[in-house]
């Protein structure tokens, strides 16, 4: 083997993923981004937070122990 020729890989490639399989993963996440209900602004702002104090808190407890 010259170094001018491909390295074969070392394990078989699957199938590549169909162009609907990727449309409905993207449906998902659209949907998840967006939200199928329409929270207000507030409402998000409020989510969020509330999600963040969780995290932080977490965070704290998991480096206390």
């Amino acid at each position: 083997m010259s170094t001018a020729e491909p390295v074969p890989p070392a394990a078989p490639r699957g199938p590549e993923p169909k162009a609907s399989v990727l449309a409905a993963f993207q449906l998902v996440e659209d949907a998840r981004y967006f939200g199928s209900d329409r929270r207000s602004q507030r409402e998000r702002a409020r989510h969020a937070a509330e999600r963040t104090v969780a995290y932080r808190k977490l965070a704290r407890d998991l480096l206390a122990s």
